[in-house]
C-alpha cells in the first residue's frame, strides 16, 4: 500500500479518477471509506449499484426481498438470464463481485420494513432509494430523517423519471416536503400496470449515482 492509503491495484483501477483535480487521491480515499445502502436491486438499483461499485465505494448494502423474473430483464440490467429465480440482492452482489472485488457488499435478502428500517439505515453513511412503491418511499424517507442520513431519491413511470437529494443537512427538505402524504391506493399505477421504457430506470439510477 502506498503512503496515500491506496494499494497499487486501487491506483490502477481508479487511475482515471485520480487524474481529476476535483477528485484525486483524497476523493478516492473518501469513496473507499464510505458506505451506501441501496434499497432495491431492480431497475433503478441496477445502474446505480454498478456505478457505485465501479467508482470505488468501499461498502455497499443491498436490501431486496424479491427474486429475478424474466420480465425484469428488460430494464434491470444488473441481472442476467441465468439469475432468473435467484434473489435480486444476491444476483446484484454476484455481479458487483465480478465488476469490482475490492468493494465489500452486504446482502440483505428481505424487504425494508418499519421493524428493520432504522437498524439497516443507521449502519450506512447514505441511502439511495430504488424502491417502486409509495409506502416504501415514505418509510425510507422517515427512517433517514430520524437517522439523520442523506437520501438520494429516484422514481420512474413510463417515459418519465425524477431524482432528488433529500435530508442532506439538518435543515434540508425531505420527501414529505415534496409529497406530504402517499396518494390514495390505485391513484398512481405501478410499472407493472402502466409499463416503463427500459432505459428510463437506468438513466435515473445513473443520476442518483452522480449525486
Amino acid at each position: 500500500m502506498s503512503s496515500d492509503g491506496l494499494t497499487p491495484e486501487e491506483r490502477g483501477r481508479y487511475a482515471r479518477h485520480l487524474m481529476l483535480p476535483e477528485l484525486g487521491v483524497e476523493g478516492q480515499e473518501r469513496l473507499k471509506a464510505s458506505s451506501v445502502l441501496c434499497v432495491g436491486a431492480g431497475g433503478l438499483g441496477s445502474s446505480l449499484l454498478l456505478y457505485l461499485a465501479a467508482a470505488g465505494v468501499g461498502r455497499i448494502g443491498i436490501v431486496d426481498g424479491d427474486v429475478v423474473e424474466l420480465s425484469n430483464l428488460q430494464r434491470q440490467v444488473i441481472h442476467g438470464s441465468s439469475s432468473i429465480g435467484v434473489s435480486k440482492a444476491q444476483s446484484a452482489a454476484n455481479r458487483i463481485a465480478e465488476l469490482n472485488p475490492l468493494c465489500r457488499v452486504e446482502v440483505h435478502e428481505r424487504m425494508i420494513e418499519s421493524s428493520n428500517a432504522l437498524e439497516l439505515i443507521g449502519g450506512y453513511d447514505l441511502v439511495c432509494d430504488g424502491s417502486d412503491n409509495f409506502p416504501t418511499r415514505f418509510l425510507v424517507n422517515d427512517a433517514c430523517v430520524l437517522s439523520r442520513r442523506p437520501l438520494i431519491y429516484g422514481s420512474v413511470q413510463r417515459f418519465d423519471g425524477q431524482v432528488s437529494v433529500f435530508n442532506a443537512t439538518s435543515d434540508s427538505p425531505n420527501y414529505r416536503d415534496l409529497l406530504p402524504e402517499p396518494p390514495p391506493a390505485g391513484a398512481v399505477p405501478s410499472c407493472s400496470e402502466a409499463g416503463v421504457m427500459g432505459v428510463m430506470p437506468g438513466l435515473i439510477g445513473l443520476l442518483q449515482a452522480t449525486e
